[in-house]
């Protein structure tokens, strides 16, 4: 028996899943369904980030009421140890976890260490109302034009916090507290930088005046220079250090981490292209990695050595730099940069041939390891005594019979990478 024909003409217009949905309108929906997609997403968003910023809130809060306390009570390492515990158990019996005495020594030393977090009218009485904290969040929402390092962030979590409470030099955490707010940096990706020494490989290149704007506003980009390190540290490829490695292997160990490579390489790069040949009467070259540089608008141009040095390589990236500035910029960019990493070099060398060009081709090292504290202030002391002064200690330091703060710097153990003299195995940046 045939099916009636308005009742067969409604079933041509419906979808092949038989979900009753006409095809004319999936279109439309699936418009809609985005657009509700980020609606909630930008409110999780949203929520997420509060609940972060009530949480720092408290957290500094008690650490307050902690110090508070303490400096009221007996000046004895006894009293605040006992305060601490009897604290711990209470609040632990009342809400759980969170609340062991390392984590209240954490609060406390977030207070001591962050005094000016919150406005003085935020803080200056005792928690006994949520709106306090309410009004801190709206406060922090707000004010990112005004923040200063020091204060609350939203953008901040409370693990970013004890990350930043490691480093006990107050210009240097100021420094690594406008990056990662500036940057969006996970907590992660915060502890790797400070791991790295960050700040030290920055500061190795400038003077007085330029470690302290450095502290002071973070890393500004206004030259090609400003964007090069010396070292730059790999230790997320988990390559070893050895004279047998090939520059192709660690090109391509890049390219497997990029996301990686790209933190290391600082803000504003963009992944171009690898192994873009360039062709001149004939013969052909072929530079390991070009990205662009958004902020600065101009090319950058990389090549890796595994070996030493050597003023021929120093030469092959002129020639790259030199295309690059004839051949393929626009009118609206600015000179290209070149950047030549290596495993060892001679400075006297690079400053000899570079010449005049030594404000746009750079040569830095490369290692495999994050350094170690120790062996990084050595290399870089002659460059900082003459402003050693200017990096200051810690703002506050625990007094005498209070609980130490559970966040000493850890100092790495890895060792130095091994100088490797063996010639590059492959045939790169030669001619085909």
């Amino acid at each position: 028996m045939s099916a009636a024909p308005g009742r067969s003409q409604a079933s041509s217009h419906r979808s092949p899943q038989g979900g009753g949905t006409p095809v004319s309108a999936a279109p439309a929906q699936t418009e809609l369904l985005a657009r509700i997609r980020q609606i909630w997403d930008a409110a999780r968003t949203q929520a997420a980030r509060s609940v972060n910023t009530a949480h720092v809130c408290a957290n500094w809060l008690i650490g307050q009421q902690i110090v508070e306390a303490e400096q009221g009570g007996a000046r004895r390492a006894a009293y605040g140890k006992a305060l601490l515990k009897a604290l711990s158990e209470q609040l632990s019996g009342d809400y759980g976890d969170g609340f062991s005495v390392s984590a209240l020594q954490y609060m406390r030393s977030f207070f001591l260490g962050f005094p000016e977090l919150l406005a003085k009218q935020h803080a200056v009485r005792v928690v006994l109302d949520p709106a306090q904290i309410q009004h801190a969040v709206r406060g922090a929402s707000g004010q990112d034009e005004t923040w200063k390092p020091g204060a609350l962030h939203p953008g901040l979590s409370w693990t970013h916090y004890r990350t930043l409470l490691k480093e006990e030099r107050r210009a240097v955490r100021d420094f690594y507290e406008v990056e990662a707010v500036r940057n969006g940096w996970s907590a992660r990706q915060l502890e790797r930088q400070m791991s790295a020494l960050l700040f030290e490989r920055l500061a190795k290149s400038r003077d007085k005046k330029g470690v302290l704007a450095l502290a002071n506003e973070g890393q500004v980009l206004a030259r090609p220079r400003d964007v090069i390190k010396d070292p730059y540290v790999l230790e997320f490829l988990d390559l070893p250090a050895s004279h047998r490695l090939v520059e192709s292997r660690i090109e391509e160990a890049l390219i497997n981490q990029l996301q990686s490579f790209l933190l290391e390489l600082g803000s504003g790069f963009a992944f171009v292209g690898r192994q873009r040949r360039l062709t001149l009467d004939g013969d052909h070259f072929y530079p390991d990695l070009v990205f662009y540089h958004v902020k600065l608008k101009c090319y950058v141009v990389i090549d890796l050595k595994v070996g030493k040095l050597t003023h021929g390589d120093l030469g092959q990236m002129q020639l790259y730099v030199n295309y690059y500035d004839r051949e393929v910029i626009t009118r609206d960019d600015n000179p290209t940069i070149g950047l030549v990493l290596c495993s060892e070099k001679n400075d006297a060398v690079v400053r000899y041939v570079l010449a005049d060009k030594g404000e746009q081709i750079f040569a830095s090292r490369y290692q495999f390891a994050l350094p170690s504290e120790a062996d990084l202030r050595a290399e870089i002391r002659r460059e900082l005594e003459q402003f050693e002064y200017a990096l200051p200690a810690a703002t506050e330091v625990p007094a005498a019979g209070q609980p130490d703060m559970p966040v000493a710097r850890k100092k790495a153990t890895t060792t130095k990478t091994s100088k490797s003299r063996a010639k590059p195995a492959s045939a790169k940046g030669k001619q085909a």
